[in-house]
């Protein structure tokens, strides 16, 4: 019955987040540790958006486009599971957990040449003990490392950027803790994952006014709680989906020098949900559909990140290549919610993206 999620799994595991709330990307998915047997898995996303908006002009004079101000990205994870025992495993999972990319590069637009990037790598080293037949826990610690770069231009000073920071990778630690229960005979399984907040001290050196290297800028990334379950229908066919919950209201940005700090801060946490229906169709072939969902709040957002939650579909594939081999994959189309920002009072709506995703999995 696992396989029947494998078409999905590559484009959850590597893209199910693609424009989710705060910076949340990869979802922090711990499912490698479930897989049958010694296993690992490579998986690579890349997801295109379309976030246009209508705001002032430079001179303030009447309204202009924003131009597409969200890049294409990537992302990729690989994880390696093995068993000690019956009872005992371990898995090391790395991931792209954070990230962010905005770029307006229209010069009609008033914020020309504002632009930010966040990118982040994490690697979790996982133990799950099986209590009985239904019952494990699990649990472990995680590395993340994490930096960036912002360039702010303030339309009310003229042209030009005003503020640019580099904020250099910085690593911390926090944990993951959690438990499942399971009922192979009908595919079945809940599991609930705790993942804590993670500090760090970013070195930061500021590029306008060039400053040089300031005092670091304190974060924290936030704790989350996954829950992921599966369960049997019918015959050869699988219901499977997650909640998501992130305390994004912890995370905030006070860069040494920038006049109007914060530079980046929530409101709101953020709850993401997602339900599937997964077929086998023959012994090598399966397929899944799945719809993604994030609440749109309502609340003014900020000019380095202009959406507002988002509804998505997606299919995925997967096919047994034998021997243990697997070869997944997945496209998924977002509706990304419509966001008025509290900076320039930019009105974005009727956005959207387009997130693929492939995975290369094996059991030895």
């Amino acid at each position: 019955m696992n396989k029947f999620l494998a078409g999905s799994a590559a484009l959850l595991m590597t893209t199910t987040l693609a424009q989710a709330g705060g910076l949340d990307r990869s979802g922090q998915g711990i499912g490698a540790i479930f897989e049958d047997g010694n296993h690992a898995e490579l998986s690579f996303g890349y997801v295109t958006p379309s976030v246009t908006g209508v705001g002032p002009n430079p001179s303030f004079t009447g309204l202009a486009g924003s131009g597409n101000v969200a890049p294409a990205y990537s992302q990729i994870g690989f994880a390696v599971k093995t068993d000690v025992n019956d009872a005992l495993s371990f898995a090391l999972i790395m991931d792209q957990p954070f990230g962010a990319s905005v770029d307006y590069a229209d010069p009609g637009y008033a914020l020309y040449e504002t632009a930010a990037e966040v990118t982040s790598m994490s690697f979790t080293a996982l133990g799950r003990y099986k209590l009985n037949n239904a019952f494990s826990v699990h649990g472990g610690l995680r590395m993340l490392s994490i930096g960036g770069n912002v360039a702010v231009n303030d339309p009310t000073n003229g042209p030009g950027v005003d503020y640019a920071a580099d904020f250099s990778n910085a690593t911390g630690t926090g944990y993951v803790i959690g438990g499942a229960y399971e009922k192979p005979e009908i595919a079945l399984r809940v599991a609930l994952t705790y993942s804590s907040a993670i500090d760090v001290s970013l070195p930061t050196t500021l590029t306008t006014p060039a400053l040089g290297p300031v005092p670091s800028t304190e974060a924290t990334l936030p704790q989350s709680v996954n829950l992921d379950f599966q369960t049997g229908i019918a015959a050869n066919t699988l219901l499977f989906g997650s909640i998501r919950w992130v305390d994004w209201t912890v995370t905030e940005l006070n860069p040494f020098g920038y006049p109007a700090n914060p530079l980046l801060s929530y409101d709101q946490d953020t709850i993401t949900y997602s339900l599937g229906v997964g077929r086998r169709f023959s012994d090598q072939l399966s397929g899944s559909v799945a719809i993604g969902y994030e609440k749109t709040v309502g609340d003014p957002v900020t000019d380095l990140s202009p959406t507002d939650g988002y509804l998505s579909l997606q299919i995925g594939a997967a096919y047994d290549l034998g021997n243990g081999t697997e070869i997944s994959g997945g496209v998924r189309y977002l509706m990304i919610g419509d966001a008025t920002t509290s900076g320039a009072g930019a009105d974005f709506s009727d956005n959207s993206a387009i997130a693929i995703g492939v995975k290369l999995s094996t059991t030895f």
